[in-house]
């Protein structure tokens, strides 16, 4: 085996417990199908080059595309002692077709051959999580629109500031994972460049094109510099930021969840599918999805730091650290991709209790600032109008009352400026529908936050369709 692998250099197989360390097959065969995809096209090159006969292409196509079929069908059985999916193929067609299947690897080395590989998955990945994202966008706006008359307390320093509209808050969140997509369009630039050319770092003395391997694998551009391309590990980084930066986001969201679902808040109530019960307390209701995925953000923060401290001591090109590159990759996407999976469920099944935020606003000093806002708007200065409102809201306290309690002799008492008009100042619809400023809680601003909304979906979608359109080739 050993023979094999490293052409007679070493006179004894590696010892077990070394070798199990030194192998990746575990989690890099989930890249079957990209690296079958790239030595077909490097044949496909290798022959138009005359560098291999056509007949050895045939045979090396053939052979790749029997081999696809086996492990789509469970029917390949991944051997340890051949390190990695790269060699586990490649071993199988060379047993099945001889010598063709040896030739498969001129003028490329496993260094350029994995980061291949990796570029395309990750090409493939942005493609399928791209449409989870959009899933909990719709559900967003969905919810905006389901819930357009709810008007909740707004809070600053978990204390209860203004009042504003759920659809408001919902497109609060929106907007973050429109932000979150843009950053996965960049990821999906960064991974649409082929590395296929630079060998193990100096490129090769065969007279190659990469471009035309590229141009089969669907990629826009080839690496100008070889020791850069099997080296780049930047567009990994780049996605486990985004990915860090999306699982914030929804940890984020998670935390309001969690609250809000409380007897003390009673604002929502998450479908049963999404909670589960105690194993002892049977009244028990618990945000258990939220917990995990506001758990499970750490870890995708982990893999970042973790890739970053891998990258940092590095000289050029390839190292054998690189290796720790893919399995926090792999599993941030797949935890990435179920909290996505789930919130998009989550949001659409959940029910808002209007008449529990309603209660809450009915029994809290959130139009206070549209108190001092109407005496400013009189002509007392901002400062001014703020410490009447503050001595008014401690008279509030001490009386036992709310500021749409009090008298007209009262607010007289607190400023001659106050009229009758003050009554319809600090109601909750007008505290909230007269914020008609750019991106404010007003009914028209929220109306044009909600189709823009609509058009960043289609662009979205749009996106999205043509990643996995140009990926299809590896299903």
């Amino acid at each position: 085996m050993s023979e094999m692998m490293w052409g007679g250099r070493f006179t004894k197989a590696e010892e077990k417990n070394a070798l199990d360390f030194n192998a990746s097959i575990s989690y890099d065969c989930r890249m079957y199908r990209e690296d079958i995809a790239g030595s077909i096209a490097h044949a496909k090159m290798l022959a138009a080059h005359g560098i291999i006969s056509a007949e050895d292409q045939e045979k090396i196509t053939a052979g790749l595309k029997k081999i696809k079929k086996q492990i789509d069908e469970g029917q390949f059985d991944f051997s340890i002692e051949l390190e990695d999916i790269h060699m586990n193929i490649e071993k199988r067609l060379t047993d099945d077709i001889g010598d063709a299947g040896a030739r498969l690897h001129t003028a490329r080395s496993r260094n350029d051959q994995c980061a291949l590989d990796l570029h395309m998955y990750m090409k493939r990945q942005i493609g399928r999580l791209s449409e989870k994202l959009i899933a909990v966008e719709s559900a967003l706006l969905s919810a905006a629109v389901k819930y357009k008359d709810v008007i909740i307390p707004g809070y600053t320093h978990m204390q209860r500031a203004q009042p504003v509209y759920f659809a408001h808050h919902m497109l609060a969140y929106f907007a973050m994972l429109e932000r979150d997509f843009k950053r996965l369009e960049d990821c999906y630039e960064a991974c649409d460049m082929s590395p296929i050319g630079a060998c193990a770092l100096a490129g090769t003395t065969y007279d190659t094109n990469p471009l035309e391997e590229a141009e089969d694998l669907h990629f826009s551009s080839v690496y100008g510099n070889s020791l850069d391309a099997v080296s780049d590990r930047d567009y990994l980084l780049q996605f486990l930021s985004f990915a860090s930066i999306c699982a914030m986001h929804l940890s984020r969201l998670s935390e309001e969840f969690i609250y809000w679902s409380t007897s003390e808040f009673q604002f929502i109530e998450l479908d049963d599918g999404y909670s589960t019960g105690s194993s002892i307390m049977p009244q028990k209701k618990n945000p258990d999805m939220c917990e995990l995925i506001r758990g499970k953000t750490g870890r995708v923060y982990g893999h970042l730091i973790g890739l970053l401290t891998v990258m940092k001591g590095l000289p050029l090109a390839y190292d054998k650290d690189m290796q720790e590159d893919k399995e926090g990759v792999f599993d941030a996407i797949d935890t990435l991709y179920f909290a996505l999976d789930i919130y998009a469920g989550m949001i659409s099944t959940m029910t808002v209790n209007g008449d529990k935020t309603r209660e809450a606003l009915e029994h809290d000093f959130s139009n206070a600032t549209d108190m001092a806002d109407y005496l400013a708007k009189k002509g007392l200065p901002f400062r001014q109008a703020h410490a009447v409102v503050g001595s008014a809201v401690h008279y509030c306290i001490e009386h036992h009352k709310y500021l749409l309690d009090l008298t007209m002799d009262e607010f007289k008492s607190m400023s001659p400026l106050f009229e009758e008009d003050i009554l319809e100042a600090l109601k909750i619809e007008n505290c909230v529908n007269l914020r008609e400023s750019y991106g404010g809680t007003g009914r028209k601003s929220i109306e044009r936050q909600e189709a823009h909304a609509s058009e960043t979906i289609a662009k979205m979608k749009e996106a999205s369709a043509s990643w996995k359109e140009e990926m299809a080739f590896l299903d």
